[in-house]
Formats: structure tokens, sequence, C-alpha cells
């Protein structure tokens, strides 16, 4: 089985900074991560390979510091990385990038299902992996919480609900994308660090792929940020402290709350 998983380089949570002109997220001189949720797709695919054999191939589309998390991978299990990196891709949005990872997909070659997190911690669209599906007119199910079983040219996933499971079958290739509940993420062994250093990462970019140019980065996006602004707390409040002062601080603080929820009518 040959098994592909997208994954992406994302800033760290608690530093993600927009570009206010550009409505972009700032990436250059913030730490870097393995987009979390991605960690899940690479759990699924390495757990598949050990079930049915195979390999997993690791796919990003970033700069070239995004070998990173490719290694990353590698050093969790992967057989094999691939960076798709160029200036021509800069700026895309989710179509444009689901375009692009889709025709490096096709340049891989045979492959036998993609995998990929529920979303991406920077952009959180959820719009990537099913995009890719539909670049590559595959079957594709969203929101996959367990595998039960790969057999006779299909699979068979059970997808999360909002009121229970649902229990799925569609033909191999295909593409699922995964929720957490599909299991813990392994984590990188020491063995596998040393394995990834040795590996080379191929490079696809416009030179070597078979690519339709007015569909890529911001100028083949068909979506833009016309805007973005921080949220302003409008809401007024009083502070009153009934920590100390025993029983008269605290009938005190009771009165205010309750003259507080007269005066805006609640009460």
């Amino acid at each position: 089985m040959k098994i592909i998983v997208p994954i992406k380089q994302v800033p760290e949570s608690s530093k993600v900074k927009m570009d206010s002109e550009t409505g972009m997220v700032i990436r250059t001189g913030v730490e870097t991560v393995v987009n979390p949720l991605d960690l899940y797709a690479l759990e699924t695919a390495l757990r598949l390979k050990e079930q049915y054999g195979g390999t997993v191939t690791a796919l990003t589309m970033g700069p070239p510091q995004a070998k990173r998390v490719l290694k990353e991978a590698e050093a969790m299990g992967c057989d094999n990385a691939v960076l798709v990196s160029d200036r021509a891709f800069g700026g895309a949005d989710t179509w444009a990038t689901s375009y692009t990872l889709s025709q490096a997909i096709k340049k891989i070659g045979n492959f036998d299902l993609i995998i990929t997190g529920e979303r991406a911690t920077d952009g959180d669209t959820a719009q990537v992996g099913p995009g890719i599906a539909a670049h590559l007119d595959l079957p594709v199910v969203a929101y996959v919480s367990k595998i039960r079983e790969i057999k006779d040219g299909r699979i068979y996933p059970e997808r999360l609900m909002e009121e229970g499971y649902e229990q799925l079958s569609l033909p191999l290739p295909c593409l699922i994308t995964v929720v957490k509940e599909i299991g813990v993420p392994r984590l990188p062994t020491l063995k596998g660090k040393i394995r990834s250093r040795e590996l080379e990462i191929p490079l696809f970019s416009t030179e070597n792929m078979d690519l339709q140019k007015e569909y890529l980065g911001l100028n083949g996006s068909p979506t833009r940020v016309v805007k973005i602004d921080s949220p302003r707390i409008t809401r007024g409040g009083r502070l009153v402290n009934a920590m100390e002062g025993g029983e008269e601080a605290l009938q005190s603080a009771a009165d205010a709350f309750m003259l507080l929820l007269e005066e805006r009518g609640i009460i």
C-alpha cells in the first residue's frame, strides 16, 4: 500500500501574527512546528503501513525551511518526503494550495490512499484536504475517527458526526481527513532522527512540475482577504474584591452584584 500524507509547517499557536495590509500570516522569523492535527494523519498512515505493509510519503508545500517538518515526519517513520517549494506558490489560498499539492501528488505517481489532518491551526478552514480530492477526482471522507479495515480494494472508515458515528465504504484510491480520536501520535525516535539525516528530500517546483501558471500563488487564488481586525472588548464591568474582609466584604460584593443586575434590567 502506498500512502501519501500532506502536512503543513505552521507557526506555534501562541505566536501567530497577521500582516494587516496583505491579510497573510507572518511566517518570517517565527518559530514553526508540524501542524499538530497533521500528526494524527501521520500516525494513521504509519499504523496502516505496519498492518498492511507499503510505504508512507510525507509531502509539504512551503519555503525551503519547511524541510524541517519533513525531517520530523521521517523521524516518526515515514519512508520518503517531498518538498514543494517555489516563489510562484507564495500567497496561495486554499484552492491554489490544493491545486499545487494535487499536481505534486500526480508527479509522485501511483498511490492508494491520501491522508490529511482535519485542518491547519493557522488557516482553520479544513478545505485543502477535500480540495486535493476534488482536483484529483477522488472519493473523499472527512472527519474519520477510525479505520475498521482495508480489504479487496476498499477502505472501511468510521466518520465522526454531530450525533454519533457513520460507517462507510469507499474504493481505493481515495482521500480521508482524520480527527484526533483516530489515535495518539507517536514521537520521533533517536533511530528515526539518525535515519532522517541520511535521506534526501527531492524538490518539486515550477521547473519540474506540470502546472498551469494561472492557478498558482496569490495571482491564481480566487479568494482575497479584504480586511483583518482584532476584536475589541467593549463590555464594561466592575471589579469587587470579596476575597478578603470577612462577611462584611462578602455582603458588600453581593449587594454590588445585585445592583448591577438591576441597572441592566436583568432582574
